[in-house]
């Protein structure tokens, strides 16, 4: 996995493995028993979701979302997603929504003045503060990325554990 050097933030994989899906879901439950301690395994459909145990969970510590799809030849598809926890994702999401109302409503704001000949610095300064603090949420998320890696290769070893 090379999520060090990637943009994105929620970093996405797949690969086919040779089991069939029955096999995959029969395996996850085996070693849902097993991991308890410190793992939680949900199983959905054709949907395994693994979580580190709220014990050992920090605010930035992330889940591994698995899709399986069934192809013809009797392997399996396997779509991969990390992600933080669901609240915190919502949150982070609720603060970008929060900075893009704002700067577009001072872009408006700023741009109104400016059609009737009013100052418009105060507007530019506001939209400029909200850029930074764009930014600033990137940079948090990248900083909280690489706090979780060791939880993500720990994550990526249980699901191969139940892939092989």
């Amino acid at each position: 996995m090379e999520s060090e050097n990637s943009i994105v933030l929620r970093p996405r994989f797949h690969k086919s493995v040779s089991k069939s899906i029955d096999k995959i879901l029969e395996d996850a439950a085996v070693l849902k028993a097993e991991v308890k301690d410190d793992y939680r395994i949900k199983i959905s459909d054709h949907h395994i979701f693994f979580f580190i145990t709220l014990a050992k969970r920090k605010y930035y510590s992330p889940h591994l979302h698995i899709e399986l799809l069934k192809n013809e030849d009797n392997t399996t598809d396997v779509k991969g997603l990390y992600g933080p926890d669901q609240t915190v994702w919502t949150f982070f999401m609720f603060l970008h929504f929060i900075i893009a109302g704002i700067f577009l409503i001072f872009g408006m704001i700023a741009y109104s003045n400016w059609s009737i000949k009013q100052p418009f610095l105060f507007d530019f300064v506001i939209m400029a503060i909200m850029v930074v603090l764009w930014f600033a949420l990137y940079i948090q998320a990248r900083i909280n990325r690489k706090k979780c890696l060791p939880q993500m290769e720990n994550l990526e070893q249980l699901m191969n554990k139940v892939l092989r």
